[in-house]
């Protein structure tokens, strides 16, 4: 993971390949890029997937931790109150 990340661009830089592409009207745009080389970057033909599981698989992942958590929070609540 440390090896892949060394090798993103800085945030915010105008030269990643995500802010080059531009949406029909001009604008740059991300879902552009994401259309046009999902299946390029993954080999999956699900966009949906590929954005979820390759492209925010860090955010998905903590998502996935609080999540769990939370729901670990709830049980031990719920099995505290129990009354003898």
């Amino acid at each position: 993971m440390v090896s892949v990340v060394r090798d993103l661009p800085s945030r915010g830089d105008v030269d990643a390949p995500l802010h080059r592409d531009e949406s029909s009207v001009g604008t740059p745009a991300a879902g552009t890029h994401y259309i046009a080389n999902s299946y390029k970057d993954a080999g999956t033909d699900n966009i949906v997937t590929v954005v979820l599981a390759d492209y925010r698989g860090f955010d998905t992942f903590g998502e996935t931790v609080v999540v769990f958590a939370a729901g670990i929070a709830c049980l031990l609540i719920l099995r505290g109150r129990r009354e003898s």
